[in-house]
Parts: C-alpha cells; structure tokens; sequence
C-alpha cells in the first residue's frame, strides 16, 4: 500500500509545475512511512510513498524500471495472484529480480500493456510510463478501493492518491457547484466529479493513457449483470460455492511479510472473514473497537464471542466519547475533500489503534452492498412485495411525522426508520433508491445554498450526473438492479472511500475478501432471493456460514458504525458550530450558504425532535473545516 503522484507537462508553461513534485510526494506520507523516492526530467515527474507488505527489501522500492531503463512503474495496493502471474510469466522466459508483486505487475504491463488489467485480482491504482513513446498508462481496480485523482489542461496532466498531492501543483479551486449539491444530499461527492471543477477521479474498471495532449479514458470491467450465463444452481449448490469462493479470497489476502489481522465488529460479515483466516493462521490477531458510553452501540460482546469461538488473540479497544472528541481535529485535518460519513471516526480509531499491532488487517466491508445488509435493501423488499404492513406504515406518514425521532435509542431510531419509508414508498424506483440513499431531500439541499451559490448550479447538469449515478435501477423493481447501483455510487464513493482515507491516515493496509472479482462476478449471476427475502438479510452468507459461526450471532438487529454527535453539538462542539463555522458573520462573508436554513437546523438541533439534523449539520462542519484549510 502506497502513495502515487505524478506529472506530464506538454509546454513549458506545464513544466513550471514540476517544481510542486516533492512537495506532492511528501503530502503523501501517511499513505507510505517507510521510503520515499522520485524521477523526473524534462517534462515528466514521478513521486512514491511506499508502505512496505511483500518483499521489505529496497530492490522493491518504487519507481521500478525495466532494465532497459524504458518503462517505470508507480503503484498503490496489492495484486493477490501475483504469485500465480509470475509463474505464468516465468513459464514464458520472464526473469525476475525480486519477490514483490509490484515487479510481477511492472513485467506484466510491459507484455500486455491495458490487456493485462483483467488477469490482475487486487486493488490497485498505479501509472506505468514509457520513457520512448512519453506516456503514461494509468488505471484503477475493478470496485474502488484504491483512488486516483487526476487533472488535465491544455499545460499538463498531473495525477495523485490523494486530493492533498493534488492540491501541492497550485491548481485552480473553483468550486464545483454541482458536486457540492451532491455533497449536501449525500454526505460524499460520486466520481468521477470532485469538489474542484478541475478534478477529476477517474471511475473504478477504468483505465486512462496519456500522450502529447491526448487523454483516453476506457472500460475495461464492468460487473457481469445481467449475467449471459446466469447460474443455474440450487441454493444449497450456491452456498458451497459462497463458501469455496470466499475461503479462496480470505487465503489470497494472507499473504504479506508484516502483521496481518482482522477486523472484528462481532457481525456476520467480519466473523465470517476472521473464521475463514484463522482456519490458516493459527495466531490470528483480532481487533474491535467498543463504546463504554453507548451501550446501544456497543457490540464487544459479540466481538469477544468470536474471538473465543476462534480463538484468536482478540484486542478490544474500549473508548468512551471523550477518546472519540480527541481524534476529531486529527480526522478534520486529513480530509481533504468534504467527505462526511460520521462513522469515519470510528475506523480512523480502529485503524490507529490497530496499526500499533499489525500493518495488514482484513475487513468485512462490500457484504453489505453486495448481498443486501442495509436496512434500505429490506425496505427496498418490503416496498416491492408490500403487503398491509406497508401500506398501513405509509398511511401513517402524519403521525411518524410529529413523534420524536433520533438515532440514539430504539424506540425513536424505529419512529425515524418508519417516517423514512413512508416518506418514499411509493416514489419511483429511482425516485425512492436515491431518498434512501441521501440524507438531504433535493429541495432541502438546494434550500441550503446561497442566491450567489443557485447561480452557478447549473440544475441540467446536475440531473444528468444522477441520471447516469441510477442508470442501473430498472422499472422492474428487482433488488439485483439495487445491490448494482450501491456497487457503483455508495460503496466506492462512501464506503471505500472511507476506508482508505481513514486507514491510510494510519499507515495500515485493509484488504476485503468478499470485493474479490471472481466472489462478485458469482454473486451477481444468482437471484435476488437467494440474497434477502422478507425473514433475512444477506440470506446466502448467512445460511452459508451457519455451521461455522456462534448461533449467538443469528436473528440479532444489525447496528450502524455510530459516533455521539449529537452530544458533542450540544456540549463540546457548540460554541464552534454556534459562534465560528456556522456563525451568521461567518456564512454572510462565505457567500455560498443561506444563513436562513442553518438556523433552522441550528434551532432543531436543540430541539426534542432532533431526527437526522446531526448527520446534515456534521456535513456543514466537515465542508466549513475544509473550505477554511484548504481555500
């Protein structure tokens, strides 16, 4: 795991960036502690961050060339199978000189250049260049796990991991408008727009080459759905290939040369994962985090049930909200592109805390999306199939209305979770999936915005942007089209995302079995039902793995990856919200908020009928943090 950055200029007025190369490099630190090297000449610059995993030794330092001094790989992940690519290679007369997979994927590249990518199982995004032909070929894996941020202009084409590297070259920082209504619906910005107009990421599956001012962007993946062949399996044929699949993927993602563990939340999906490792790693190492101060979102006792079951050498890390409070300027500080899912918090903790152990920890994480985990995939059900459940629970929509609802007890989570689907059952497919999907309702969020701020949306190009983020939902109403659109828009952009920024604060590598390509290529060739059906989630995991987990985990609620904000607005972060970022001077100054709408969510935020105004306020604070560090 690593950082990348680098730079091609076509003038010389592009070329002046090349003095911004180190600095863009060193931006990237968290991302690679360990060595730090860069190239460049006259108008092509190559900066690295490494984090060591294979092959600790420095002939595995990047950039790597080719003896002949021709081409030069930059890279950022892991390739699992590399081990299986460099016999293949060998077999054909290839040599080698180290045991890294970054020289399997540099001698890979060089045969079979973008017809490579789809042998490759991994996360990766790296640029390999071509010192004869000046170009860079460039790609990210097939789900998002790895990003890459890049811009192109008639001077230059700079690329980085991260918006920080990016934003060393002294870009232009007009805002995005567009993106930033986005943002203010989502809580995140979906590639491949950023919050910079400038900005691009590129979309995963996609490659990019880039030559004398030409710029291609290309497919080469795309989720086989709806499947040519889709399988014709019994349910119980299709466990015993979940389980083949998934063992496969937990074995390939072993293999490193530093501490490896797994993450452990005491749920189905990271239980699974920490059973299935520990069946080839004796000394597993297993870390949770829990929350002494919040005992409905405290699942340490899951967690340790696990732990025992596989006898693991189990690390709970207990915090209370103050532990949380004190990491929250460190987490404001690294993210440099408004971002706010809240639970990052919680896996910038466990990802620090579990850095001091190992520097490799597998996750859980695309479960969810994949198989249907999320509480909107069985509304989603019961919005398909409803019966008179549902329509009741819609007809009561005025009274869901007027009772307190929040996130911080069952009784007033379940009165929000059935205002939301009364909201919204009856919408469009589409229309009800992006409801789901948002935090802020499109005239809310567009309420939210300045007249200055109206002024540069341009609305046709917004809709146009969601209509292609929904193109895979269908008026046919199957769930597949369901798990299909968060593939793509939530997982990576919020969920991945997430991940790798928080993780890689921490120097430490998340790797996650159940994204591996031929487990999601299966997956995507069953039926709906095999994955949820109106008694169970993520149905075929579940059934799968039954014989190999605790019984205790089964017909549990699935709880969210929650933080106290709500307390912290109403105590220790009330003076910055009150008085400095969501100040009447201080927005009346920005220009890009209607003061009018905050305080009305300033005043709900006191109120005894809260909702979800603490998860739209946190979104406010994260954009008002950033605008201040980074404009």
């Amino acid at each position: 795991m690593c950082g990348i950055t680098g730079i091609m200029a076509f003038n010389l007025v592009g070329k002046m960036n090349m003095i911004h190369l180190a600095a863009a490099t060193r931006a990237l630190e968290k991302r690679g502690p360990d060595y730090q090297d860069i190239y460049h000449n006259q108008f092509v610059g190559l900066g690295h961050r490494r984090l060591s995993i294979i092959d600790l030794s420095d002939q595995a330092n990047q950039p790597m060339w080719d003896e002949e001094k021709r081409y030069a790989l930059i890279y950022n992940g892991e390739i699992f199978n590399y081990r299986e690519l460099r016999s293949q290679l060998e077999s054909e007369g290839v040599a080698f000189t180290t045991q890294s997979d970054t020289e399997v994927l540099l001698r890979l590249l060089i045969r079979e250049k973008e017809k490579g990518l789809n042998k490759l199982n991994g996360f990766f995004s790296f640029c390999l260049y071509d010192n004869q032909e000046q170009s860079f070929l460039l790609a990210r894996d097939r789900f998002g796990v790895k990003p890459l941020l890049y811009l192109f202009d008639d001077d230059k084409f700079i690329f980085a991991s991260e918006m920080k590297a990016i934003l060393q070259y002294g870009i232009d920082k007009t805002l995005d408008y567009e993106s930033l209504y986005a943002y203010l619906q989502l809580n995140y910005i979906p590639a491949p727009d950023t919050i910079f107009r400038t900005v691009k990421k590129l979309l995963p599956g996609h490659y990019m080459r880039v030559r004398s001012k030409e710029l291609l962007i290309e497919k080469y993946y795309e989720i086989p759905y709806p499947s040519d062949e889709p399988q014709q399996l019994s349910y119980e044929a299709a466990q015993q290939r979940c389980r083949d699949l998934l063992e496969a993927a937990v074995q390939r993602r072993l293999v490193a040369d530093v501490p490896l563990g797994c993450f452990l939340s005491g749920g189905i999906d990271s239980s699974v994962i920490t059973g299935l490792a520990a069946r080839h790693k004796p000394d597993l190492h297993t870390f949770s985090i829990g929350f002494r101060d919040e005992p409905f979102f405290d699942e340490t006792h899951f967690a340790q049930l696990v732990a025992k079951h596989f006898h693991t050498k189990h690390t709970v890390f207990s915090l209370t909200n103050h532990d949380l409070y004190s990491h929250l300027h460190d987490i404001l500080n690294y993210i440099d592109e408004p971002f706010a899912d809240s639970s990052a918090i919680n896996v910038f903790i466990l990802s620090k805390e579990t850095r001091k152990h190992a520097t490799v920890a597998l996750s859980g994480d695309g479960a969810d999306e994949l198989l249907g985990g999320y509480n909107k995939h069985e509304a989603h059900w019961r919005a398909i199939h409803r019966g008179w459940k549902e329509n009741f629970a819609s007809t009561l929509l005025p009274l869901w209305q007027l009772l307190p609802r929040s996130r911080n007890d069952f009784l007033s989570n379940r009165i929000r979770q059935l205002e939301r689907f009364a909201r919204a059952v009856n919408l469009s497919s589409g229309e009800r999936y992006w409801q789901w999907a948002s935090l802020t309702e499109p005239k809310a969020a567009l309420a939210l915005l300045s007249d200055t701020s109206r002024q540069h949306l341009e609305q046709s190009r917004f809709n146009e942007r969601k209509k292609s983020w929904l193109a895979t939902l269908s008026d046919k109403e199957n769930l597949n089209d369901i798990f299909l659109t968060d593939m793509k828009l939530v997982l990576p952009n919020d969920m991945l995302m997430k991940v790798d920024l928080m993780s890689m604060a921490n120097s430490l590598e998340v790797r996650n079995p159940f994204l591996d390509v031929e487990l999601v290529n299966f997956i995507f060739s069953l039926p709906a039902d095999f994955k949820i059906n109106g008694k169970m989630r993520k149905r075929l995991v579940q059934d799968a793995f039954r014989n190999l987990l605790p019984p205790e985990l089964y017909n549990r609620p699935k709880k969210g990856f929650e933080v106290p904000l709500l307390k912290w607005f109403r105590r220790e972060m009330k003076s910055l919200i009150m008085d400095d970022l969501l100040s009447e001077k201080n927005i009346h100054e920005q220009q890009i908020f209607n003061y009018a709408e905050i305080a009305k969510l300033k005043r709900r935020l006191f109120s005894k009928n809260p909702g979800d105004v603490h998860a739209r306020i946190w979104g406010l604070v994260v954009f008002q943090w950033w605008f201040r560090k980074y404009n």
